[in-house]
């Protein structure tokens, strides 16, 4: 039901949510500017996710070791080097994914930026149903967890259960 609530949450707000991805861009690159960033797992969205794709290039284009996922089955996903546009081709569920090197060496990882569709001032998350960020991040324990989300996507309780991952922070 929250699923639903926060499509048409995100509809009702279309004209807004490029404004809404600049201001969060700006906030994530000043905390990224404030530590010394080295690598960060990032994503390519989706049309109704934040859109951090300037963050993105901007990061790869300083020399920051940015990884993005990529799904290679029904529920599993591992991460790739990001360089460049160039680097995407659309994969599972129509998401550019990128098509670099497999990055593995995840102690290395400063931040991992992850999207959503509601959070909790908690830190639960509620993802779009199918569990790829939840698995992966629960093998990872020691990344720095970041949701990104549309203030409208904050919200008073995300259900959640044993296996749900919680994010260290959220920015909207």
């Amino acid at each position: 039901m929250l699923r639903a609530q926060m499509r048409e949450a995100k509809k009702q707000h279309q004209a807004q949510l490029a404004r809404m991805s600049e201001d969060i861009v700006r906030k994530l690159q000043g905390m990224m500017e404030s530590r010394n960033v080295r690598t960060v797992m990032a994503y390519w969205p989706l049309s109704d996710e934040v859109d951090i794709r300037p963050l993105v290039d901007q990061l790869a284009a300083l020399g920051v070791s940015v990884v993005l996922p990529k799904v290679t089955g029904d529920e599993t996903m591992e991460l790739r080097h990001y360089a460049s546009r160039e680097d995407l081709e659309e994969g599972a569920f129509h998401i550019m994914e990128p098509v670099g090197e497999p990055f593995i060496a995840f102690d290395l990882i400063d931040f991992a930026l992850v999207p959503g569709m509601a959070f909790d001032a908690a830190g639960h998350r509620l993802g779009r149903g199918k569990g790829y960020y939840d698995r992966f991040l629960s093998t990872h324990p020691d990344i720095y967890k970041i949701g990104v989300c549309f203030p409208f996507q904050r919200v008073t309780e995300v259900p959640s259960e044993a296996h749900d991952v919680v994010m260290d922070e959220v920015i909207s």
